[in-house]
């Protein structure tokens, strides 16, 4: 269970899009898809957002063809942008600001998720050794989504992400030692970067298992127990996990759950939220 301090950072990680200018439909990219109708090129604004920032389809946006804008998550970079860096001035009403804003947004948007990452890893309990390394990159890494425009667009995001990936990774292994200590010879296999798209995996025991950047789409994993197991990275789009038990499961994000399918006796972590499609 997380406490009401951790709660409350994950709130301000989540995205607020009456605070922002709708910037992940103008910033972003896509090309017609499985999961985009259409094309967009970057900077320019979608054709569905309205005079008001807001999706004018976003109540039907998987039958019109948009899967992939469902399973979008700013981790709170959008308002962030919006209200802080550029301090309320919008891209309509300032458009010499655009070009600066939306080059800044997915800058901010890549610093939000590790503050997601570092967030989750000062709750868990095993890695309480690297607690004040965590704080300290924690405290390091807000500071550069406070940055000016200019100086967010000419960070070294890859490099700070290694700094921030060792302890994850430290984290992680703690975490999933204790695992390794409940049963008698019991050693998870470690399925890092796995090709596993496809696989039968259905009552699967992956306790503990490293699935980091693991390729799961379309995987059966109904009725899999993913307890302590580290999911950071891991692409789950069109992997069933119905019936899956995933509390504890570390570094997990509501973008890969979105992505994913499952029902109502899916099991969670608390920080996150039962995607609305789900069966």
């Amino acid at each position: 269970m997380k406490s009401p301090d951790q709660q409350t950072s994950t709130h301000q990680l989540r995205a607020d899009c009456a605070n922002c200018f709708g910037l992940c439909c103008v910033a972003l990219p896509f090309s017609r898809s499985a999961d985009f109708a259409a094309d967009k090129k970057a900077g320019t604004p979608c054709p569905s957002l309205n005079t008001e920032f807001r999706c004018s389809i976003h109540t039907r946006l998987r039958p019109s063809g948009f899967n992939g804008c469902t399973v979008y998550d700013c981790f709170g970079a959008g308002q962030k942008v919006s209200q802080i860096t550029f301090g309320g001035e919008d891209w309509r009403r300032h458009p010499g600001a655009g070009p600066q804003m939306f080059t800044a947004f997915p800058v901010v948007r890549q610093l939000h998720e590790l503050l997601w990452y570092l967030t989750e890893a000062l709750t868990l309990a095993p890695a309480r050794t690297l607690h004040p390394e965590l704080r300290d990159l924690l405290a390091e890494t807000e500071e550069l989504t406070l940055l000016g425009p200019e100086e967010l667009v000419a960070l070294d995001v890859p490099a700070h992400r290694q700094r921030v990936n060792v302890l994850l990774l430290s984290s992680s292994e703690l975490v999933r030692a204790e695992v390794r200590g409940t049963g008698k010879g019991r050693r998870p296999k470690d399925r890092r970067g796995a090709d596993l798209m496809g696989a039968r995996l259905r009552g699967a025991d992956l306790r503990g298992v490293s699935l980091r950047g693991a390729y799961l789409i379309a995987a059966d994993l109904r009725r899999a127990d993913l307890r302590q197991s580290d999911l950071i990275g891991a692409d789950l789009r069109d992997a069933d996990l119905s019936g899956a038990d995933l509390t504890g499961a570390i570094f997990l994000t509501q973008p890969q759950l979105n992505a994913a399918k499952g029902d109502g006796t899916t099991r969670l972590p608390h920080a996150l939220d039962r995607p609305a499609h789900w069966s």
